[in-house]
């Protein structure tokens, strides 16, 4: 006798929504309308001839029918998602979606991306700029760099590098009527400011610098366009480290005092624990931090020993 089995296009969606308890939220992660959801859910109904969800007061319930036949098959759907990543990960290829902020993406990312596409071909990698906590480890992101202390649930976190911040200026400012020799001299200069204030009242405290304005000069949004605004010489910024090495190296960025300013955060590599191993993630995280490693070890700026 054939077993009956429901179509399977409509158990997954009846999956998903009875875990969301909600059809917007279930026609988000299968990328369909909420129309289809509904669609879906009302042809198993009527194939099963049960109601599986009942709604009240704007809030959506699964019945106790409902309820039970939800606790008997997600199990069946993990361990399909299991079996699917665990053939996945036996090869590294196939489309990468990095999520990074976009100052990570223009600074450091874009400009070695090209040595991970040499040694992975078969990886099409694709980045996406992501500005808040929501946009990071999406369904549509298989991996993300973080800023931050490490702490996150569900979710594999390695260390690339702790993170400081330097005094970089445009090499033209070192020299004129207004020399930078001491921090002192700072008052002479518009300081620049990475969406606050506070690390230049930290860097100045740090540095013994009690008579310099830090309540003066323009805030930037991102940190890539404080380093754009030193390069070309309207001021002096306090500029990551990380984001600052290129330009430093290339002269177009110096750095007129040792001082360094030691943040309580650092960069990870971060990615969902059931999507670590597979083998295009795995490899672009052991890319990365093969090559954080290199550069600290090889990197001349000042206070490089906090990286």
């Amino acid at each position: 006798m054939p077993r009956r089995l429901p179509p399977l296009n409509s158990l997954k969606t009846f999956e998903v929504a009875a875990r969301h308890l909600s059809f917007t939220k279930a026609a988000k992660e299968l990328f369909v309308t909420q129309a289809a959801v509904s669609h879906q859910i009302k042809s198993l109904e009527e194939n099963l001839s049960i109601k599986l969800f009942r709604r009240k007061n704007r809030n959506l319930f699964l019945t106790d029918e409902g309820q039970s036949y939800y606790l008997d098959i997600k199990d069946t759907f993990t361990a399909l998602s299991d079996a699917t990543e665990k053939l996945l990960s036996k090869t590294a290829s196939g489309a990468l979606t990095v999520a990074t902020q976009p100052s990570f993406a223009i600074q450091w990312l874009v400009p070695r991306l090209a040595q991970f596409s040499e040694l992975h071909p078969e990886i099409d990698v694709r980045i996406k700029a992501a500005t808040t906590d929501d946009d990071f480890l999406t369904d549509d992101t298989d991996i993300a760099i973080y800023y931050g202390r490490g702490y996150w649930p569900s979710i594999r976190a390695d260390k690339l590098r702790d993170e400081y911040m330097l005094p970089v200026c445009a090499p033209s400012l070192l020299s004129g009527d207004n020399p930078l020799n001491k921090p002192e001299d700072l008052n002479n200069h518009t300081l620049l400011h990475d969406l606050s204030r506070k690390d230049w009242k930290r860097w100045c405290r740090n540095a013994g610098a009690v008579n310099v304005n830090v309540n003066q000069g323009p805030i930037f949004s991102m940190s890539s366009l404080v380093i754009q605004a030193a390069i070309y010489g309207q001021g002096v910024a306090l500029g990551y480290s990380v984001f600052s090495r290129p330009d430093i190296e290339a002269g177009r960025l110096v750095c007129p005092f040792e001082e360094v300013l030691v943040s309580r955060d650092a960069y990870y590599i971060v990615s969902e624990e059931s999507q670590s191993e597979l083998g295009k993630v795995k490899a672009f995280r052991e890319w990365m931090l093969n090559l954080f490693e290199q550069e600290q070890k090889s990197s001349r700026l000042p206070g490089a020993q906090h990286g």
